[in-house]
């Protein structure tokens, strides 16, 4: 959470690569966010609270870098290539977490039909992988190979935007359809 304006100062800022700070920056949250996780599950040193902030921090940061990415495309991407899938993916996050929520309440088999699944997680990894490449090389930087491969490295994180889109739809479906009956 706290990343998030250094992420937004620096993504508009006329720094010399500030594409690839911005990167830096999602990515080591994404980093530190994981091996939060990973920790807290292998030292079972979980806390409601933290149970609580984890995926508020985590729709944060991506609502507010597809944000960032919806108000300046990467070099060659026009606005809609990422502003209609980052419609999708906050749109179904917004829905999750009412859907979570309702189903807490509800208790019992409604909590059990939300829990976290595989093609869930597909869609994170594919989002976050999305949202790295395109903060990483968004201005056209030289970060890799002197800029030689800057339009696949874009193209590559377009598609996967895409495809975390897609899985965010998929997912939704997949949560519905278990919570539908109840």
């Amino acid at each position: 959470v706290i990343a998030i304006p250094a992420l937004a100062a620096v993504y508009y800022s006329e720094m010399a690569n500030a594409a690839v700070v911005t990167g830096v920056i999602f990515i080591g949250a994404a980093i530190t966010d994981w091996l939060d996780g990973f920790l807290a599950r292998k030292l079972k040193a979980s806390s409601a609270f933290g149970a609580f902030l984890d995926p508020v921090a985590d729709k944060l940061m991506v609502a507010a870098s597809l944000c960032l990415l919806c108000t300046r495309a990467p070099a060659g991407v026009a606005a809609w290539a990422v502003s209609l899938p980052s419609i999708v993916i906050i749109g179904r996050e917004i829905t999750m977490s009412a859907l979570r929520e309702w189903c807490a309440a509800k208790g019992g088999e409604a909590h059990a039909a939300v829990k976290v699944n595989n093609l869930g997680k597909y869609k994170t990894a594919t989002q976050m992988v999305a949202l790295s490449l395109l903060l990483l090389v968004r201005d056209g930087s030289n970060f890799f190979m002197n800029g030689a491969h800057n339009q696949a490295i874009v193209d590559g994180g377009v598609y996967c935007l895409w495809l975390s889109a897609f899985l965010a739809i998929a997912s939704l479906w997949n949560y519905m359809s278990g919570v539908i009956g109840l």
